[in-house]
């Protein structure tokens, strides 16, 4: 087997620090809850997990 099932190498570019504060950039899925982020494309967001999907204007 390559690697963990559902791990995430780049999961440390989805948060960005400024002082001692940390924000997160991409938006969470409504659905899946906390710790599941959307993937960002060029006209849409989707989720890796639910499959649900947010089409952008």
């Amino acid at each position: 087997m390559a690697g963990k099932k559902g791990f995430s190498p780049k999961v440390h570019t989805y948060y960005k620090v400024e002082g001692d504060k940390v924000s997160r950039i991409r938006k969470i899925c409504v659905r899946c809850g906390k710790g599941v982020f959307m993937s960002e494309h060029k006209d849409r967001r989707s989720c890796g997990k639910c499959k649900d999907t947010e089409f952008i204007q």
